[in-house]
């Protein structure tokens, strides 16, 4: 058995572990050391090693913070999108969905939900992204350095699809109790009132009832939201960005993660949204089946409020990956650049 700061360094992710010591600069002297074209930060050290347990811990902070802010921050549109996913009829557009929303609760009717959102997508959070780091580097140390750069994309797919299997299950009680009180007049107000009354109506079955069309939705959208992201990321800074990431200040480079976030989130929702409509119409209707109602809704039907969706979930998406880097940042966590050819792999190209 290898352990995990061992696999870490041997992955072709990860932040170089030898390191040439800068030169001191000679004290009063200001500007780069001789001899070299950039500055040494005054605090270059980082807060824990690639791979440490304290590693994957400080991301799952990184994705607490990420997904449960952010998520709570676009209840109101998650609330009109899941009401006209249940019910088109009647709040048929994402204009009129807001207007009857607010014509009947009021402005206060459309933070329903915020509680089971905010502790729900933390949880989320801290399994996807600290498990999405963790499977990252142990799947990479298992197809050796060469083949995890060559087939890096399905090393993010399977890492991220193994973190999002585990996250689901944390997320699920916390999703049908946010579901059941957007959609359900009358059921409930808060979390503290919703989830005892699923518990006494249908047992923990009523937790876990939408966790397969969880998987359905969740599951591909975090295949492509770190895969897209991942690769993205490399092509912009390889063909947009006029200088190596290396060469780029902080703010610059969060920047370019908000962009490729962005533009991974618009795929994500598309990708993801006919499995989000069948979560949402499940959790309302008592009884039935993912397949009933896949059934129900028809092909058409499992469509039904996609573009609030893209501008939801792209900007969602786009928040989560600058929040995430940015807290990396702001702990000092290793931040390894965009992946490169190994020199072995190099050295047999060359031959």
């Amino acid at each position: 058995m290898f352990s995990l700061l061992e696999v870490a360094k041997n992955s072709p992710f990860r932040t170089p572990f030898t390191k040439v010591q800068c030169d001191v600069p000679t004290p009063g002297v200001d500007g780069p050391v001789p001899g070299r074209h950039i500055q040494a930060a005054a605090a270059a050290t980082e807060s824990c090693e690639f791979g440490s347990a304290k590693y994957f811990a400080l991301c799952s902070i990184g994705g607490i913070l990420s997904c449960g802010t952010t998520h709570t921050f676009v209840v109101p549109l998650d609330l009109v999108k899941c009401r006209l996913q249940v019910d088109q009829a009647k709040y048929k557009n994402l204009f009129t969905g807001f207007k009857v929303t607010v014509a009947e609760e009021g402005f206060k009717g459309l933070a329903k939900g915020w509680a089971p959102t905010l502790f729900g997508y933390s949880a989320q959070g801290a399994f996807k992204f600290g498990l999405y780091e963790l499977f990252k580097v142990y799947y990479s140390k298992a197809l050796g350095e060469e083949n995890a750069y060559l087939y890096r994309t399905s090393l993010y797919l399977a890492a991220s699809a193994s973190a999002e299997f585990f996250a689901d299950i944390a997320l699920a009680p916390f999703e049908a109790t946010k579901v059941k009180i957007q959609t359900t007049p009358g059921f409930a107000n808060t979390m503290r009132e919703g989830m005892p009354k699923i518990m006494n109506e249908e047992g923990i079955n009523g937790f876990y009832k939408g966790l397969v069309p969880l998987w359905m939705r969740q599951i591909p959208y975090t295949m492509m939201k770190f895969a897209c992201f991942e690769r993205t990321l490399e092509l912009l800074y390889k063909y947009v960005v006029p200088k190596p990431r290396a060469e780029c200040s902080k703010g610059e480079q969060l920047v370019v993660t908000f962009a490729a976030g962005y533009i991974a989130g618009v795929f994500c929702a598309i990708v993801s949204h006919p499995a989000d409509v069948v979560v949402s119409k499940l959790n309302q209707a008592k009884g039935s089946s993912a397949l009933d109602v896949t059934r129900s809704l028809g092909f058409m039907g499992m469509w039904q409020g996609l573009t609030p969706r893209i501008v939801m979930i792209g900007t969602l998406t786009a928040l989560q990956w600058f929040i995430y880097d940015g807290v990396k940042v702001a702990l000092a966590i290793p931040r390894p650049p965009p992946p490169e050819m190994p020199a072995s792999l190099k050295e047999k190209l060359a031959k």
